[in-house]
């Protein structure tokens, strides 16, 4: 028997975990000795940050939930390590799955390996070369102590041989992310409220901003907030805010009537508006995979990605974190000149099949 421990703990890696394991139970029940143990760190506490992804997601109730969400980043790190060593040294598993880049794949890791268990990384070896995103730092711990990875792109790959892992421990696998998006882009649901009954379909926007760079500056929020009003035309632009966000926006009390700002939505609901949008404009990593991949213009506010595919092959151009650098690229969205997304390779809903078969292949 194969026994594995999946690590989840927020938001980003809800969707990733979601096709592994059911991988994981279909290949159980066509006889294969494979079991897994789920374990939600609670990193993100927040109903509408976790409980209906699993519910949306058809993830099944977590094992275990360690209620370690709270505190500094110094602070829920050291809650997880200690409830996850319980957890680990309760139930030994052959192997732990961590995915993704935030704190509890980090934390979960490092525990493993002081307990000497094999430890996966599923989606390994993406960089941004920015050391001032702890997801930066989350990745390149990780990746220093992972036994397999499970790679989203050549590049990563690259990345993972340039610091010597040996090519036997990279598994090119393509992403679980899209996995779940292209398995549920029937069952995407429009919100529902006054926020959403009156939008029309290519005529309108999707923000999303939470990273401190753009977010936790008055200056800057207010800039970018008016650069993007005035880029977006007579356009409603749909705003799910972030909580910390949200505590900077009432500081500042910016108030446009196009600016519809909203509670976070579901996994259904939000790619929903996504797939119906003009355009997306963001500073998240995950939301520009599934904006390539719907053939969504992608508009992203930073100056580096962990995701260069997105911006080859994708839908997604960088443009930086000045507020006047949007004119031009909306200027071009509206004239129809955005470009198309050409395909990622192994980004095809099949990865968590191939992760799922290497554990097999590996562990039996």
């Amino acid at each position: 028997m194969i026994n594995i421990t999946v690590v989840t703990g927020a938001r980003p890696n809800f969707m990733k975990i979601a096709p592994i394991l059911k991988a994981i139970q279909d290949k159980k029940e066509t006889g294969t000795a494979i079991n897994f143990r789920l374990v939600h760190t609670g990193q993100h506490y927040d109903k509408k940050m976790s409980g209906n992804f699993f519910e949306q997601l058809n993830i099944p109730e977590p094992d275990i939930n360690l209620e370690a969400g709270g505190g500094s980043q110094a602070e829920q790190t050291a809650a997880i390590m200690v409830a996850f060593e319980k957890e680990l040294i309760a139930n030994r598993p052959d192997l732990v799955i961590v995915v993704g880049d935030v704190t509890s794949t980090l934390a979960c890791s490092i525990v493993a390996k002081k307990l000497v268990i094999d430890v996966a990384h599923v989606e390994g070896g993406i960089r941004s070369g920015d050391m001032s995103m702890p997801e930066e730092v989350n990745r390149i711990v990780t990746d220093s102590i992972t036994d397999h990875f499970f790679t989203t792109s050549e590049i990563a790959n690259k990345h993972l041989l340039s610091v010597g892992v040996p090519e036997n421990r990279i598994h090119f696998v393509g992403n679980t992310m899209i996995d779940t998006l292209l398995s549920n882009q029937d069952r995407f649901v429009s919100p529902r409220g006054e926020m959403f009954d009156d939008l029309i379909e290519r005529s309108y926007f999707v923000m999303t901003m939470h990273r401190p760079a753009n977010v936790d500056g008055e200056h800057q929020l207010k800039a970018l907030i008016d650069a993007i009003m005035i880029g977006t035309g007579d356009f409603p632009v749909i705003f799910p805010v972030h909580p910390r966000t949200a505590k900077n926006l009432e500081k500042i009390g910016i108030n446009h009537p196009r600016l519809r700002m909203v509670e976070p939505l579901s996994y259904l609901e939000f790619n929903f508006l996504v797939k119906n949008a003009k355009g997306v404009i963001t500073d998240s990593g995950g939301i520009t995979e599934e904006a390539s991949v719907m053939n969504i213009p992608c508009i992203t506010m930073r100056n580096n990605t962990e995701r260069p595919e997105t911006v080859t092959l994708g839908t997604n151009e960088l443009i930086g974190t000045e507020p006047s650098n949007l004119k031009e690229p909306l200027e071009r969205l509206f004239k129809g000149e955005w470009k198309s997304y050409k395909g990622i390779p192994l980004w095809d809903g099949k990865s968590a099949q191939r992760i799922v078969d290497k554990i097999i292949e590996i562990y039996s």
